[in-house]
């Protein structure tokens, strides 16, 4: 297996540096950073130092090298579809982290580039890797819970607790939009990713912290052309949290713990379970055998291996260029309804 020669366009998100060091622990990955790029020449000298890799002047002249096969795309959103281009031209293999775009037309303009290049393009969605989740689907898709009534999502973040956050790119509106659109996202696409589109949703949005983070409380409900609703609840200033998914079926119950920032990375009481389901037949709650995760940051460390196996060639897109516009499409929408009062028809 030949290493997939990896370019960094952009060092914004701190998720990089998470990827960069499993990499680094596992060479039979098989994906070696080799040189990066960041409008921010300061933080672009930085993190050369940081991840081993020479810095290019542009992002052009980094796609332009002989020695990159691929690129990673971790600049701020409103750089994506730009970097995109500019990567899909010269042939390289994107992954782009979350979420696609600030609008619909820059997402269109993400589509458009992967179609006309052809290249292998994928989002970089964490929670679709997620062993515990890859159990729920599994389990649903295993036909014995039958019709799905509810899905509940809480996802959180402890914002209030990082020094300067309010300070940084991910509440510039201008780079970011706010932190309900940077990362709802993920459990958005949770649950797009599970139930698929649905077909409308009513939101709510505010600020109830600091004016400098925007919408850092919200709630959305999705419903389903079969019924079903899917509720997304996020607090970006939690302190704690335990519960993150609840899934009410015809013929039972699944229940997630412990899966977010404020929940995974606290300590737990005695006997607190991950994942368990519950099912009529059986009368009795079981327990997943699935190894428990006790920290956020395994979480996304474990991103490397899929995006790893995607360069190579030994799996799918973790998810396309097109979901990652139907997932935006679902975010902007939590947005028209929170701002006209009104359930919105989702297209």
């Amino acid at each position: 297996m030949r290493d997939i020669r990896l370019g960094i366009l952009g060092f914004a998100h701190g998720h990089i540096g998470m990827y960069c060091a499993r990499w680094r622990e596992h060479p039979e990955y098989g994906v070696r950073p080799v040189a990066g790029w960041d409008h921010d020449a300061e933080r672009a000298a930085a993190s050369g130092k940081t991840q081993s890799v020479e810095i290019s002047p542009t992002a052009e002249a980094l796609v332009k090298r002989n020695d990159i096969d691929a690129v990673i795309i971790t600049a701020e959103t409103s750089r994506h579809a730009d970097l995109v281009e500019t990567a899909a031209q010269a042939g390289k293999a994107i992954v782009l982290q979350k979420p696609i775009a600030l609008t619909l037309e820059q997402a269109g303009r993400i589509v458009n580039a992967v179609r006309k290049a052809g290249v292998p393009f994928t989002m970089a969605w964490q929670m679709r890797c997620d062993p515990h989740h890859l159990e729920i689907k599994s389990l649903l898709a295993g036909g014995a819970f039958g019709r799905v009534y509810m899905v509940r999502r809480r996802h959180a973040l402890p914002t209030q607790q990082w020094k300067d956050f309010e300070k940084t790119w991910h509440v510039n509106p201008e780079a970011n939009r706010d932190i309900f659109a940077d990362d709802a996202s993920h459990p958005i696409d949770f649950l797009y990713w599970l139930l698929g589109k649905p077909v409308s949703v009513v939101a709510e949005l505010g600020t109830l912290r600091s004016p400098a983070v925007k919408n850092d409380n919200a709630i959305a409900v999705f419903r389903y052309a079969d019924g079903c609703f899917a509720e997304v609840s996020c607090t970006f200033v939690a302190v704690a949290g335990e519960n993150v998914t609840e899934i009410y079926c015809e013929n039972g119950t699944i229940v997630q713990n412990y899966g977010d920032v404020p929940s995974c990375n606290i300590p737990r009481p005695p006997g607190g379970i991950q994942l368990k389901w519950y099912l009529q037949k059986d009368g009795r709650w079981t327990v997943s055998s699935t190894p428990e995760i006790t920290s956020h940051g395994e979480r996304i460390a474990g991103l490397a291996g899929p995006i790893a196996e995607f360069l190579q060639g030994r799996r799918p897109p973790i998810a396309t260029a097109e979901e990652g516009r139907d997932v935006l499409r679902l975010v902007l929408a939590c947005y028209d309804s929170a701002g006209q009062g009104k359930r919105i028809d989702i297209q």
